[in-house]
């Protein structure tokens, strides 16, 4: 694996979970309940996408426009699966060790949240009372849950970086 593609998936990598912890940490100390708010949510990805155009663009500056679909791909993978396992170590710490009360008021929140949406959207009284029951049952912070959460969220992000890969790629010199 080139160097270049390596130190800067790994380094961006880096910077990724920090953001995400540091985002994180300041939800949990400002507002717990900004975790179920659209808006930060929105936020969020809009940041990562930013950061995963700075990394593939830096990177294909440094390989000289030689940066083909699986380099782009490769950089950008290695860059978000850092970034994702960090964030879930530090979840896995927050919501289990440091302050496992935290998921029961975010979770009051999420059905709050979930019959207000509901509610907007004309959804009978069975439905909503079903879906309540089911947040309710569903122990997201659970560290198995986390895993999985992040299990999906690499699946995701790969689409993703799929899509950036075929956008950031070098054309061949025959086409030019």
């Amino acid at each position: 694996m080139n160097e270049i593609i390596k130190k800067n998936g790994i380094t961006f990598g880096i910077y990724a979970g920090v953001f995400s912890i540091a985002f994180t940490s300041f939800m949990y100390t400002y507002d717990i309940a900004l975790f179920t708010n659209m808006w930060v949510g929105s936020i969020k990805i809009v940041v990562y996408l930013i950061i995963a155009i700075l990394l593939l663009n830096k990177t294909k500056n440094e390989l000289i426009n030689m940066f083909s679909f699986k380099d782009a791909f490769t950089t950008y993978f290695i860059c978000f699966t850092i970034c994702i396992l960090m964030a879930t170590v530090f979840e896995v710490l927050l919501f289990n060790v440091i302050d496992p009360g935290a998921k029961d008021v975010i979770q009051e929140n999420l059905i709050e949240f979930q019959v207000n949406m509901m509610k907007k959207m004309g959804a009978p009284t069975a439905a909503i009372k079903d879906a309540v029951e089911k947040i309710s049952e569903a122990n997201q912070f659970d560290v198995f849950q986390i895993i999985k959460g992040s299990a999906f969220a690499i699946a995701i992000s790969s689409i993703f970086g799929l899509l950036f890969a075929a956008i950031f790629k070098s054309k061949p010199k025959d086409q030019f």
